[in-house]
Formats: C-alpha cells, sequence, structure tokens
C-alpha cells in the first residue's frame, strides 16, 4: 500500500506539473493534502504503513517529509512493478482476483487485466478438457495438430473466451493459425449438412 500510494502521489513531480521548490500539496488536484489533515478529514492507513505512531500533527509532518525525501531519491524498484501490470501482490491473490474476472470485466477495466482474466479463463477450460480425455501436456504434443480432441477444445475456447486463433492453434500444438481455421470452418459445414439431414 505504501508503495501504491507513494508512487500515486509523486505523479505530478515525476510528470514535471510541479517546480522543484514546489512542495507536492500545492498540486491542486493531487489527494496528497488530504492525508496532511486533521485526523477527522483523512484516511489513517498510510500512517500505520509508515509506521508512525498515532494521529498527530507531528506523525502527518513526518509523513509528509519521508514522501518528499523519496521524491528527492531515485525511484523505486517497486515502481517498475507497478507500471509493469495491473496488479501488485501474492500470486494466490491475482489468482483470485482472475476468478472473480470469469464472469465479466467492466468498462473501466485495463487491458491488461482483459487479457490475462481472458487467457486465466481459456488455460481454465484447456485444462478442464485435456482431464476429461485424460491427457497430458506431453500426449497433447504426441497427437497430430489436425487430431479431433484438438479441434473440439478449439472450437469451444472459440465459443466461451475471446482468444485468438494465433493463441488457440500454440496452446493446442496445432500449427498455423490459418490451419485451425480451415479445421474449424471444416467442421462448422459438417454439422450443417448434418443438421440438414
Amino acid at each position: 500500500m505504501k508503495t501504491v500510494c507513494d508512487h500515486v502521489h509523486l505523479n505530478p513531480a515525476r510528470a514535471g506539473l510541479l517546480r522543484r521548490t514546489e512542495r507536492l500539496r500545492q498540486y491542486r488536484w493531487s489527494s496528497w493534502p488530504e492525508y496532511l489533515k486533521r485526523p477527522t478529514k483523512r484516511v489513517d492507513r498510510l500512517l500505520g504503513e509508515y509506521r508512525l505512531p498515532g494521529d498527530s500533527a507531528a506523525a502527518r509532518r513526518r509523513l509528509e517529509a519521508a514522501v518528499e525525501e523519496r521524491r528527492r531519491g531515485k525511484e523505486d524498484v517497486t515502481y517498475a512493478q507497478i507500471r509493469r501490470g495491473w496488479f501488485l501482490g501474492e500470486a494466490k491473490l491475482k489468482q483470485e482476483l482472475l476468478g472473480q474476472m470469469k464472469g465479466g470485466v467492466g468498462r473501466t477495466d485495463t487491458g491488461a487485466e482483459r487479457r490475462e482474466s481472458d487467457e486465466a479463463l481459456a488455460r481454465g477450460i484447456l485444462a478442464q478438457e485435456m482431464k476429461r480425455l485424460g491427457w497430458s501436456v506431453a500426449e497433447l504434443g504426441r497427437r497430430r495438430k489436425g487430431d479431433p480432441g484438438k479441434v473440439a477444445i478449439a472450437s469451444r475456447l472459440r465459443l466461451e473466451t475471446p482468444m485468438t486463433l494465433q493463441w488457440i492453434a500454440a496452446a493446442l500444438q496445432m500449427g498455423s493459425w490459418t490451419y485451425l481455421s480451415n479445421l474449424l470452418a471444416q467442421g462448422r459445414k459438417t454439422k450443417g449438412r448434418q443438421k440438414c439431414q
């Protein structure tokens, strides 16, 4: 939390929106000044992250001094982790969040969140189908590119996920995406003929 809050509060300085002589609290569009107000007017979780005991004027001054000092120092390695993706934390929590996103992502979710959620869904379906067929990863690799089982899995992935043909072809070791596209088209034609009979 401390790293994420500092990263957000230091954004105006990184973006060059403040002169070196200006303090972070002077940037009018930041929530940072709210953290420096009396206890009843701001959230106090950040004080605990900085291990500042109690909520006093002295603790708030120490908090401000610590963030201003961080502003003058080198960028923390953890900032790179924040900029690299949508999630910072334990892998187990990330998997829980991705599981919750299976029901759909909102309009405000980033592309990275969507891609990761979609891929988690697709990998889950792939694992489920391989288990149903009794296949291991090695068995998947041994089977021919146009194996009916692979085509069936590809068809399900295409219907239930937004994954590209390129992704599906690579995941199922089916060769090129154009070959997969042809196999799926043939399967649709066959089903269409069967319905007509």
